[in-house]
């Protein structure tokens, strides 16, 4: 990342945002450049099991109950893994202290098959399809029309913090009650 660059943050989506996609949405920008960014929307729970959608070979020997997150509207069938936690392979990036990023099949069929308590780093983990994407300038333009808020990246938030109540508690630890903020026109 470039001295410019806002990866690692949080992006936390202004009252206004009106885009289902991102309305009260908190997202990991894991990289920013003058070509784009790219982010995953952490708040965003479905109530599918990755065993139930992921295609192994051979088959997941046990089903841990690892749940799928909606990372953003560009590419659903990618699939990321969020790790707060080095799963030790070369296939993962650093994108913040003690967070990385995965798409290692190896690792995923680990979290699948082993209970939440066993895995590394306990329930530190999301399995996540798609992703947030801007082009370049986009979404330095969306922070110029306050679009957006940006917070530092917490572990504790995206891994233990309820998503339902995410988006809130990210604002709140900014010191501004999510009610008071002005409410504009609207943002896309």
């Amino acid at each position: 990342m470039g001295e410019s660059s806002l990866a690692p943050t949080l992006l936390l989506a202004m009252p206004q945002m009106m885009d289902p996609n991102f309305a009260r949405s908190v997202v990991l920008l894991c990289k920013h450049e003058a070509e784009g960014a790219m982010g995953l929307v952490v708040n965003r729970r479905t109530d599918t099991r990755a065993a139930d959608m992921v295609v192994l070979d051979p088959p997941p020997k046990r089903d841990s109950g690892l749940q799928i997150w909606v990372g953003g509207p560009v590419e659903p069938q990618r699939g990321w893994l969020l790790l707060g936690y080095d799963p030790g392979t070369q296939e993962s990036l650093a994108i913040g202290e003690g967070m990385y990023l995965s798409a290692s099949a190896d690792v995923l069929r680990r979290i699948i098959e082993n209970s939440e308590d066993s895995a590394p780093g306990g329930l530190q983990h999301r399995f996540l399809l798609g992703y947030a994407g801007w082009g370049g300038g986009q979404l330095e333009s969306e922070l110029a029309a306050s679009a957006w808020l940006t917070a530092e990246v917490s572990r504790d938030l995206v891994f233990r913090t309820d998503p339902e109540r995410m988006w809130e508690t990210a604002i709140r630890s900014l010191g501004i009650d999510p009610y008071a903020l002005q409410m504009g026109s609207g943002v896309h």
